[in-house]
């Protein structure tokens, strides 16, 4: 379905601004825009999440109660997670950890609202180097601690064989090319925008470009039946379902934790899972992972949690 367009005075009146400011916001402050035809348009989603990105000064959020077994994880999905979780579940006996797929920026807002314990993140900054501290920082007037979970390789899955002959990025233009896409919220789908941009791809000229999916297992899943030609998502689940996988970068992924709970029993009992045996043999056993950093502190300090 196609997304609400706003033109420029529609979303001057949304803004409450003058339509010289909205020229303004979008060369200054990144207001989402494209230009068609010579005519600026707004996709009101990606207005809707500017706005909310860019809000300062969020009411004060609830609390949440005292560790009591039950340990809320929420963010972007990944496989190795989904195994760590396993594990932390059959290790301690009584406690319960938890996984909402809420995408890397749903996973920060959780956080910000004291609904989950943790968050997992990959939102590759502007610089196209760092990761989630200028996102955690806008979202945050306190930074939480960051903790790496593990670094993972990021690319396009296409089918097995490539009997499509799909070489690189630019292909997707072809009109016999069906791809499958990440929501808007995801650390995933903010690489692949980000690279259309670079390689001077509109979204608008891609077959699939809004058929959305909520995970990687799903991208996976669209590309085996068939369904669709090339997705992005990550090279551990094209080693699970013998898909064929076009690198593009490795990339770091990480827990984000507010400082008021760091130290809680079941988020310390998380945290010291990555630096067992168990936990590396279940990376080492899927291709795509790198997990040499795995439970060290990358914000505030480089150091071992």
């Amino acid at each position: 379905m196609m997304k609400k367009l706003l033109s420029t005075k529609e979303v001057a009146e949304f803004l409450g601004v003058n339509e010289k400011m909205v020229y303004s916001l979008v060369a200054e402050k990144g207001l989402p825009a494209s230009k068609v035809t010579g005519k600026w348009i707004f996709p009101l989603h990606l207005v809707e999440q500017w706005v909310e990105t860019n809000t300062l000064n969020y009411p004060q959020a609830r609390q949440l109660p005292p560790y009591d077994g039950l340990l809320i994880i929420t963010g972007s999905n990944d496989l190795l997670l989904d195994k760590t979780i396993s594990l932390f579940n059959r290790n301690f006996s009584g406690d319960i950890a938890v996984f909402a797929n809420l995408g890397s920026m749903g996973g920060l807002q959780a956080l910000r609202r004291n609904t989950c314990h943790i968050a997992t993140s990959h939102l590759l900054q502007d610089n196209g180097d760092e990761y989630n501290f200028d996102f955690a920082g806008r979202e945050f007037n306190n930074m939480p601690v960051i903790v790496n979970f593990c670094r993972r390789e990021q690319g396009f899955l296409i089918q097995k064989g490539n009997p499509e002959t799909i070489k690189k990025l630019d292909d997707i233009r072809r009109s016999d090319i069906r791809v499958v896409n990440r929501s808007l919220s995801t650390g995933t789908r903010l690489l692949f925008d980000r690279e259309l941009q670079k390689a001077g791809i509109e979204s608008k000229t891609i077959t699939g470009y809004d058929h959305e999916v909520n995970s990687h297992m799903e991208v996976g899943l669209e590309v085996l039946s068939g369904r669709a030609h090339l997705g992005p998502g990550i090279r551990p689940v094209a080693t699970l379902l013998e898909l064929d996988f076009i690198p593009l970068r490795w990339e770091r992924y990480d827990l984000l934790i507010t400082k008021e709970h760091f130290f809680d029993k079941g988020i310390q009992n998380f945290i010291g899972l990555l630096q067992e045996n168990e936990f590396k043999q279940m990376a080492e056993s899927i291709t795509g992972y790198d997990v040499s950093s795995s439970g060290k502190i990358i914000y505030p300090q480089e150091t071992s949690a």
